[in-house]
């Protein structure tokens, strides 16, 4: 049987589905205004001719009105543009739909990087044994962080979900009912979420979809590479933010992660009670029935009150599950044993916990508080801290954090964030206890910039519960390029300092490290960012292989697979023998989440891909860069860098974002539950700038700046000196480089530069467009030189095929954001008094950033 390539798989089953429904969701007559369905079309084919043309948004919106529209009002026409907006939002969830229905048609599901593929190579190589001892300390985390990047209320989800099926099943009548419930449920949220909401969001997924996910990838290891032998590994885990994530979300209080720890065992003994209904009604065996009814009725009244403790223990639960598959296979010819086992392995992978929820906060709000605790206690007469501990050198401090014993009495205390830290510290304890020591296990330090930063941490988690017996995993986050720089400096003093060395070896000598979360690609740009990580991971092997340290590499969406987009898998697959990759962990975002973690089977092809990649990199004879290559890389790296520093210098960049772009309106979205912006002040500064709203303004001005600027820059100076050859070689040999280059090219082909074209004639901020466009255009070029293609994204057509459409979807929304936009400033110029008008544009930019974002799936 031929297989057709796949995009003709994409182009039958994605593209030709969308268009059919889409011609039925357009005349669904569930609207005021008349004529929406026939009259967004026109408007559509108006943007596409008017950009074509040269003209600017409002030209082309003006020209829609007066040919098609001409007797409308001022207020009719605004009327129908918010009308325009709700069918786009509509249209991008159609074809979200239609593009999950199809995903195990479009990709092959047995393919390269799954783990049949694995399986057959590893065996046609005489490399099985070689797999299972791989396999027997190899790692997957993907952690769910709450950072909002999608807009969907839960409602709309639901009605993904059901529409999913529907396509699947062809069933007209069912795709026709829910195309008319999208076009009445509502899309924006009326008040912002708060982190228990955004937790209960993603426990959607935990329940309904990675719960089988995982539990299927976990099966298909112990069935078919391991013989069905149990393995003393849980190979894949989940993290989980929301309700944890403390840094810069002032909401996130004690009592909130507690709620959220309690919700995740709720919905995982919920869930394994459905799987013990399903058993009973199979082992309806003498001796048997009645067992697992025990069970089932323990689990019920186990998940059923919130603050009740289980009726059986994890341990029991477990032992007794174990029991009965003995007496399975004994007496009753193993009779569905492979759904016992298969509950056994769920149990293994998810406890009594569900999801691994991590603690994290920044340095600085520790060090404040540390420092209102070291004061207050020298104040008091402790003999924990020496009265003149502030006056001694760094080395010092350290010294005395690392002996520090004793428990503080907070009463003496009145300082809300010393108490909020302290108590936290306590609920981590007090979870531990309920939910197991795996759920909540490690806390992560952001911004962390030196040695002290960790002890301060260590000695407050010893002060406020722990003492001796620290059963949690500290874990730097370095996150800036001068921080990436000294990591390794940082690590070495804390892996010579016996007290840390003491608690490590409890730890099984592990250490975890997380890299260039949010500031990465902000801070040192696109190829700066992706390289110091790179190097700083070279320099961290390196000193924890020295000390005989497994260190855990985490990696934060704004490291290496950079937020410009990119396949993540093929990064992992790309590193070479000088980085630890034992394990593979890294945050999961927004409308990642859903587009690659969203339905089973996408789920499970994308961790099966990461899984792979691990594995690739160690199986596969992945050699070191050269000396040669080494030092291009540096160059290159540098000369980007260079060149970013002076872009994000350029007096006009924050204003720009501030007054060209849709920074500003990001606040007002209510989808996320953390404020927008760090700091108090009215003022905007670069280093205020919160990630999200930073890469998502560049992406609605389709100016994909984190994903290349620099880059042309760089490959332009080994042109200018003839020496292009030595990239074109750095790019043959390096999967790395090549990682970075077709990630960028990805960011590329989402700009659309015709879009703000007009900016160009801006008296003010003109110049500061073209320095933009320039790079583009220079990065463009060169990297379409570098790979010998004729046009972005040429070996990826289906995925160019996917982002084409969705850009197509979402053009009139963007012309409508930017005709918007122009009309605010006008009228701040020439009516800055006419407040309800500037309202009403106001709302028509805020109501355009949900389908923009949504539209954007294709980003990792």
């Amino acid at each position: 049987m031929s297989v057709q390539p796949k995009l003709q798989r994409f182009n039958q089953n994605v593209l030709s589905k969308y268009q059919l429904y889409n011609s039925i969701f357009m005349t669904l007559p569930f609207d005021s205004i008349t004529k929406t369905g026939v009259l967004l079309p026109l408007f559509h084919e108006t943007c596409k001719k008017g950009f074509g043309d040269g003209d600017d948004p409002t030209t082309i919106v003006d020209t829609f009105f007066k040919k098609y529209q001409a007797r409308r009002s001022e207020e009719s026409q605004i009327n129908l543009l918010f009308r325009f907006i709700q069918y786009i939002e509509r249209q991008v969830v159609l074809f979200d739909a239609i593009e999950d229905a199809s995903f195990p048609v479009v990709i092959n599901m047995d393919g390269i990087g799954t783990l049949r593929s694995l399986k057959e190579s590893a065996a046609s190589d005489h490399k099985l044994e070689v797999l299972r001892q791989y396999l027997e300390e190899f790692k997957v985390r993907i952690v769910l962080t709450a950072h909002p990047t999608q807009f969907y209320p839960g409602s709309v989800l639901g009605i993904i979900t059901d529409l999913t099926e529907a396509i699947r099943q062809n069933d007209l009548l069912a795709i026709n009912q829910l195309l008319a419930q999208l076009g009445k449920t509502p899309f924006y949220k009326k008040k912002k979420p708060t982190p228990y909401d955004e937790a209960v969001s993603l426990i959607w997924y935990l329940e309904n979809v990675f719960y089988y996910s995982f539990g299927a990838i976990f099966d298909y290891i112990q069935q078919n590479i391991f013989n069905n032998r149990d393995i003393d590994n849980n190979i894949i885990n989940v993290g989980f933010w929301p309700g944890g994530d403390r840094d810069g979300n002032p909401f996130v209080t004690p009592e909130i992660t507690l709620k959220v720890a309690n919700r995740l065992k709720q919905t995982i003994l919920k869930n394994y009670y459905r799987d013990i209904r399903r058993l009973k009604r199979k082992l309806t065996f003498n001796g048997l029935e009645e067992r697992v009814g025990t069970l089932e009725r323990k689990l019920y009244h186990s998940f059923i009150d919130d603050d009740a403790e289980p009726e059986i223990s994890l341990n029991d639960f477990e032992a007794e599950l174990k029991e009965i598959r003995s007496l399975v296979i004994k007496e009753h010819q193993s009779l569905y044993l492979t759904e016992i086992n298969s509950l056994l392995n769920k149990i293994r992978l998810f406890g009594y916990h569900f999801a691994i929820l991590d603690i994290r906060q920044d340095s600085r709000v520790h060090e404040g508080v540390f420092n209102t605790l070291a004061k207050g206690l020298i104040k008091f007469k402790s003999d924990i801290f020496p009265n003149d501990y502030f006056e001694l050198p760094a080395k010092k401090q350290v010294k005395i954090l690392s002996e520090v014993k004793g428990k503080v009495d907070l009463s003496v205390f009145k300082d809300e964030e010393l108490l909020k830290t302290f108590e936290t510290i306590n609920i981590v304890k007090q979870i531990q206890q309920t939910n197991g020591e795996r759920a909540v296990h490690r806390y992560i330090i952001s911004n962390t910039q030196s040695t002290l930063h960790v002890m301060q941490l260590f000695a407050m988690l010893k002060l406020a519960a722990f003492g001796d017996d620290l059963t949690l995993d500290i874990g730097p986050l370095f996150e800036t390029v001068p921080d990436l720089e000294i990591a390794h400096e940082v690590m070495e003093e804390l892996y010579t300092n016996p007290a840390y060395a003491k608690h490590l070896k409890k730890r099984q000598n592990k250490q975890l490290i997380m890299l260039g979360f949010s500031d990465g690609t902000k801070d040192g740009g696109y190829l700066m960012a992706n390289w110091a990580i790179f190097k700083a991971k070279e320099r961290l092997t390196e000193v924890s292989r020295k000390y005989n340290i497994d260190v855990i590499f985490f990696d934060g969406r704004g490291g290496p697979p950079a937020r410009g987009g990119g396949k993540t898998h093929q990064f992992y697959a790309s590193l070479g023998p000088t980085i630890e990759a034992k394990q593979v962990q890294l945050t999961i975002q927004g409308q990642t989440i859903s587009s690659n973690f969203g339905t089973l089977e996408s789920s499970q092809y994308n961790l099966e891909q990461l899984i792979s990649s691990g594995i690739y990199n160690k199986l596969e004879t992945n050699l070191p860069m050269t000396e040669d290559d080494r030092k291009v890389m540096e160059e290159l790296a540098e000369i980007s860098y260079k060149k970013y520093v002076d872009f994000k210098n350029h007096p006009m960049f924050v204003p720009y974002l501030e007054r060209m772009s849709t920074l500003k309106y990001y606040a007002k979205t209510n989808i996320g539950s953390r404020p927008t912006k760090r700091g108090k002040s009215d003022t905007l500064k670069f280093e205020d700038l919160r990630a999200i709203p930073f890469v998502g303004s560049w992406s609605q001005l389709k100016q994909n700046v984190p994903g290349f600027y620099g880059v042309g820059t760089a490959l332009k100076k080994y042109e200018d000196k003839g020496e292009f050859d030595k990239v074109e070689a750095l790019y043959k040999n390096s999967k790395f480089f090549k990682t970075l280059v077709e990630n960028s090219m990805m960011a590329l082909s989402k700009s659309f530069f015709d879009l703000t074209k007009y900016m160009s004639e801006d008296a003010e901020f003109g110049p500061f467009w073209d320095v933009i466009h320039e790079e583009y255009k220079t990065t463009k070029e060169l990297l379409l030189k570098l790979t010998g293609s004729k046009a972005l994204m040429e070996n990826e057509p289906a995925g160019k095929a996917s982002i084409d459409i969705r850009e197509s979807i979402v053009l009139p929304l963007l012309t409508i954001q930017q005709y918007a936009l122009k009309k605010i400033q006008q009228l701040e110029k020439e009516d800055p008094k006419d407040k309800d008008q500037i309202k009403i544009y106001e709302k028509l930019v805020t109501r355009s950033l949900f389908g923009n974002i949504n539209a954007a799936r294709n980003s990792a």
